[in-house]
């Protein structure tokens, strides 16, 4: 079992930038591919970004895709989303997720373990 915390959410510019962070308890950190997803208000959870758990391979919804990055530190057991270029769409809370199923997984249904989640909010 994992727990997860969000860190790093805040008020920001839209054009401005910030970087989430999750942090993981446990020693099998390494072991679990590790997601992003976002919820807007009145509208349902979606992806944001994915990074799988061996082999750091990526991947992104469209509309982030360009301007997110999704890194990990197995070493600190954290997976980061670097967030440049915001947009006022962007506002959401912002949940990491961890997942033990193989591949890249872009579905909340295939993740286990959630964070509470970190607000974002992007003024126009």
């Amino acid at each position: 079992q994992v727990q997860l915390v969000e860190s790093g959410g805040g008020l920001v510019q839209a054009g401005g930038s910030l970087r989430l962070s999750c942090a993981a308890s446990g020693r099998t950190f390494s072991s679990y591919g590790m997601g992003w997803f976002r919820q807007a208000p009145g509208k349902e959870r979606e992806f944001v970004a994915q990074i799988t758990r061996i082999t750091g391979i990526t991947n992104y919804a469209d509309s982030v895709k360009g301007r997110f990055t999704i890194s990990r530190d197995n070493a600190k057991n954290t997976v980061y989303l670097q967030m440049n270029s915001l947009k006022p769409e962007d506002t959401a809370v912002y949940y990491c997720a961890a997942t033990q199923n193989p591949g890249g997984r872009r579905n909340s249904f295939e993740y286990s373990y959630w964070g509470q989640g970190t607000q974002v909010t992007v003024s126009s």
